[in-house]
């Protein structure tokens, strides 16, 4: 992603990247993350493992960050 580095901070999903593999956040106590990267391509985002549209919106993003 270049000079995007997050640094793992959660930013506003109004400035997040279009096709590129992210983390969303929902906020509860806290901002609590999405379990599967989600990609967004003319305004709908969607669920990279699934290859669905997800039907609830985001508040934060950050990069997806492979867990193991």
């Amino acid at each position: 992603m270049g000079d995007t580095d997050t640094s793992g901070r959660w930013l506003p999903i109004q400035i997040a990247p279009e096709d590129c593999d992210l983390e969303l956040g929902r906020l509860k106590t806290g901002v609590v993350p999405w379990t599967f990267p989600c990609r967004r391509k003319s305004g709908v985002w969607f669920n990279v493992w699934a290859g669905e549209a997800v039907l609830i919106s985001p508040l934060y993003w950050r990069i997806w960050r492979s867990r193991r």
